[in-house]
């Protein structure tokens, strides 16, 4: 069964999320913008195996860390590098620029990196006995993607969408037409009761914000 614990990491509070599998005790971790030694202290409470890391979108706050964990886990295991999956490759012009975005967002410059795959619509992404769907939202960024477990309704939105707010569009490649299609098209068909974690703030339902969202709620579309 999936298992999950969300990490706030940054001064941006950005929600990095580990899931395992409880089964083989395999480990992705989702978006470490920062904070590595949060996500690995929690690795070891769990006493988990981490495999892969996933990446939502290129924003600093959600993949500053990457490099850096990828680093602490070989350093400590003495295997293979740690892969990087993750996110669609329209996003790949915002991890070139992670030295700018530091600047602009007061972060220290990380190190750059290159995913090892990058995430189409429809593709599925594994570890241990666990697989999650890929949907392509853009509109945020336009490489952002979630990921959906079906077993147990639940999906990891980023920046998607939040509790009463959907994600900013006035950054480069933004575009809010698309994020609010994206939404509409590519989440709500998951089902009301899905329960999402958001790249920021508390976790809400699918029904939830089709009821009240004031962005994306069902009674503001004809």
């Amino acid at each position: 069964m999936l298992r999950y614990q969300i990490i706030p990491v940054t001064h941006y509070q950005q929600n990095c999320t580990l899931l395992w599998c409880d089964e083989t005790r395999e480990a992705a971790v989702v978006d470490p913008g920062g904070n590595i030694e949060r996500i690995l202290s929690v690795l070891v409470e769990h006493n988990l195996s981490l495999v892969k890391i996933l990446l939502t979108h290129g924003h600093l706050d959600h993949v500053g860390g990457t490099a850096a964990l990828v680093a602490a886990m070989q350093a400590t295991s003495g295997s293979t590098l740690l892969p990087i999956e993750g996110p669609h490759k329209d996003d790949m012009f915002w991890i070139n620029i992670l030295p700018q975005q530091a600047q602009m967002m007061g972060f220290t410059t990380p190190q750059n990196f290159q995913p090892n795959v990058f995430f189409e619509e429809g593709d599925q992404v594994g570890f241990g006995n666990i697989r999650l769907q890929i949907r392509h939202c853009p509109g945020h960024t336009p490489g952002h993607i979630i990921f959906f477990h079906a077993e147990t309704k639940l999906a990891l939105v980023g920046d998607v969408l939040f509790k009463g707010s959907i994600g900013r569009t006035d950054f480069p490649r933004g575009n809010y037409d698309e994020l609010v299609n994206a939404i509409r098209t590519k989440l709500w068909p998951l089902g009301d009761d899905v329960k999402f974690i958001p790249g920021h703030g508390p976790m809400s339902t699918f029904g939830e914000e089709r009821l009240n969202n004031a962005f994306v709620a069902d009674k503001n579309f004809g």
